[in-house]
């Protein structure tokens, strides 16, 4: 191999031949006008020629200067792909995961010790926000999203369906006023969804309480969360009667913390699906998620439909 000219001379060579100026070369390499002037002259010595003229107060470059700077910025962009692709080599094993809080803290995390288990040589990145993710921008690999299903341009599978179930404390059961019946929510305070993951065709509370036939004068009174999650925490610390997405409320009503006082459910016209670009079909880490997140949602489908059925 011939011997290279040396790679930080080329750099500084770069910058100061695109700005025409050592001092604003200095400047974006945080560097001083001195140290730029000792790598081009370095750079001259190795190559034993001159890749600058100085007319007056210009700087110019050579003829052979010239010739060799596209090729010389094609070789660097060249150096930028071959680190991109070692990176992406070093995070072969991460796994990026959007979706939504409520989700993410009620459902995936707490079963993610499964999937770690399973393939310990992953290492999964959950990324919970409300924003939809847009895969051309964000690093994402795959997202849980919670909708109609049409996502132009993606993979999608469908996760799992979700119903609208009441949920309150077994506490509540008991009492002054224990609930046992519809008509009894007039005495609780009722614990409203007021998230951006709703859907638009699930239930509210004056819209169930009127299909269960119950003259509830403030069926929108009570306290408004902007997190599913916090609406069945709220129910779980006993501070009123909630409408909870089954699949979210599932683990609380299996540890008893929540009951379903009526076997009264509402199936919603949204449900979880998988989405991922097509890029992402082929990854290994995507594929192993994928087919553990299907076992893992239909066994969460069954045991919702257990709870609710015992209810």
């Amino acid at each position: 191999m011939k011997q290279l000219p040396p790679l930080n001379a080329l750099r500084v060579f770069e910058a100061a031949a695109r700005h025409l100026s050592f001092t604003k070369a200095a400047d974006e390499l945080h560097v001083t006008p001195g140290a730029v002037s000792q790598q081009i002259k370095a750079l001259e010595d190795f190559l034993q020629t001159p890749v600058f003229r100085r007319h007056k107060r210009a700087l110019l470059l050579t003829d052979e200067a010239q010739a060799s700077l596209p090729i010389l910025r094609e070789g660097f962009d060249k150096l930028v792909e071959a680190g991109e692709i070692l990176a992406k080599k070093a995070d072969a094993g991460r796994l990026t995961v959007s979706v939504a809080p409520s989700f993410a803290s009620k459902w995936l995390v707490p079963r993610l010790d499964r999937f770690q288990e399973a393939h310990p040589d992953i290492d999964v990145w959950v990324s919970a926000d409300m924003n939809v993710v847009d895969f051309a921008v964000d690093d994402v690999d795959i997202a849980i999203r919670y909708g109609a299903g049409r996502y132009q341009g993606l993979v999608t599978e469908h996760l799992m369906a979700e119903t609208i179930v009441p949920v309150c404390a077994p506490s509540l059961l008991t009492g002054e006023h224990p609930i046992k019946k519809p008509e009894d929510l007039v005495h609780h305070t009722l614990l409203h969804d007021s998230g951006h993951d709703k859907d638009p065709g699930c239930p509210t509370w004056p819209m169930w309480l009127k299909a269960a036939g119950v003259d509830h004068k403030s069926g929108d009174r009570g306290l408004k969360f902007n997190q599913s999650s916090l609406v069945i925490e709220a129910a779980v610390a006993g501070k009123g009667v909630a409408l909870a997405k089954a699949a979210l409320a599932l683990a609380d009503l299996e540890a008893a913390r929540l009951v379903i006082p009526f076997d009264l459910t509402t199936p919603t016209e949204f449900s979880y699906y998988l989405v991922h670009p097509p890029s992402k079909s082929s990854s290994p880490a995507v594929k192993a998620f994928k087919t553990w997140l299907l076992k893992e949602a239909a066994e969460s489908a069954d045991a919702a439909g257990a709870q609710e059925a015992a209810a």
